[in-house]
């Protein structure tokens, strides 16, 4: 596993900034096409930074876990961004395995009993909080791990959409 030194982390976090003003300024023309908009940034970020591949395969949680820790441990990057990046290639690899759609709904365990929204995946009536499992990966470390999850959420969903 390679941990970036000073300089390096100095380089990344200054690549970080330069994609979050060039995903922040593109106009999406919808949820969806946001979503994978930052997912393709993730998959290009995790080869060009890290050398890792992501091809939203099961296979890559692993990789995606990996980063994360790498992520997780540089106090200078913005954890807001990095979880709506990583999130949605985490929520992109669920929507395509099982031909989900995003869409912005009510997170069920707001802090404080309010309501947020965010970004899911609905895959046959479930809904899936990627952003949120990102997240909780980037601030609660290994308990969080996603290669665990992604088992989780497969068990419990069964098969792969098929595409005709």
């Amino acid at each position: 596993m390679h941990f970036p030194h000073r300089a390096e982390r100095f380089t990344l976090v200054a690549m970080d900034k330069n994609l979050r003003k060039r995903l922040e300024s593109t106009p999406f023309a919808d949820l969806n096409a946001m979503m994978e908009g930052y997912a393709a940034a993730a998959v290009e970020t995790a080869r060009r930074e890290f050398q890792h591949t992501l091809d939203y395969s099961p296979e890559s949680m692993d990789a995606l876990d990996e980063i994360l820790v790498l992520v997780g441990e540089s106090p200078e990057r913005d954890i807001d961004f990095e979880t709506r990046l990583w999130g949605s290639y985490l929520g992109e690899a669920l929507r395509r395995r099982y031909a989900g759609l995003w869409e912005m709904t009510q997170y069920p365990g707001s802090p404080g009993g309010g309501q947020t929204a965010m970004p899911a995946v609905d895959v046959r009536g479930s809904r899936l909080f990627p952003l949120m499992k990102v997240h909780r990966r980037l601030t609660m470390g290994e308990e969080e791990d996603l290669g665990s999850f992604f088992s989780m959420v497969t068990e419990r969903l069964g098969n792969p959409a098929r595409v005709n």
